[in-house]
């Protein structure tokens, strides 16, 4: 796994309204800045921790995802969620995540997307300001409402508070770190859809003295 980079200077920007509402199949509290993907009254509840920095997150969006949402989430059985986190460089981990949240956020999972498959294109020593431009542009913005997402103050501080919300609360140190449920995904640096089968599985059983589960 990626080891947390405590923040380095957060560059600002997009207030992005993010959707905050707790899913209705499973008890786990929703966090400030909650990016969500699915039906809230799902029985399962996963959330991913991951920063954009982060190359074992983009193996799993680009291997692993678009059959787990497939099978899960566009199914109604799970609702998922991002929560974020800053890898070294957090700079720019913080510029892709608050540009994903220009606009309300509207194409936040989009932007994600991009952005993990423009690591392939990063050099050491580069500017990666270029490629978050042609990110920007591909998703309705001007250079200019790039700049305004990734120097807005209050967009600044509300990503600190989700960092905070992070580490403080999750008691989150790496990334991609996964919950299912409320309980955390142990080990890998990448789950498996076999490992998420799993795990959800071991989610819908009853509680001992329960019959019958979630349907």
């Amino acid at each position: 796994m990626t080891a947390l980079t405590r923040r380095a200077t957060i560059a600002g920007a997009a207030a992005g309204a993010a959707v905050m509402v707790a899913p209705a199949g499973a008890a786990v509290k929703a966090a400030p800045g909650d990016m969500n993907l699915g039906s809230p009254k799902a029985p399962v509840h996963v959330v991913e921790y991951l920063s954009l920095t982060c190359p074992h997150c983009a193996h799993f969006h680009e291997q692993v995802f678009p059959a787990f949402k497939k099978k899960y989430i566009d199914t109604g059985r799970v609702y998922f969620t991002i929560r974020e986190l800053l890898t070294a460089p957090a700079n720019v981990a913080a510029a892709g995540f608050l540009m994903a949240r220009c606009n309300g956020g509207a194409r936040y999972f989009q932007v994600v997307d991009q952005v993990f498959k423009s690591q392939s294109r990063w050099q050491p020593g580069a500017p990666i300001k270029p490629i978050f431009v042609e990110i920007a542009k591909a998703n309705g913005m001007t250079e200019a409402q790039f700049e305004a997402c990734i120097t807005d103050e209050k967009a600044s501080q509300a990503l600190e508070a989700r960092l905070e919300y992070a580490t403080q609360t999750d008691k989150v140190t790496s990334t991609p770190t996964f919950f299912v449920n409320g309980a955390m995904l142990p080990g890998q640096d990448v789950p498996t859809l076999a490992d998420l089968d799993a795990a959800i599985a071991k989610a819908r059983k009853p509680a001992p003295g329960k019959t019958g589960g979630r349907r």
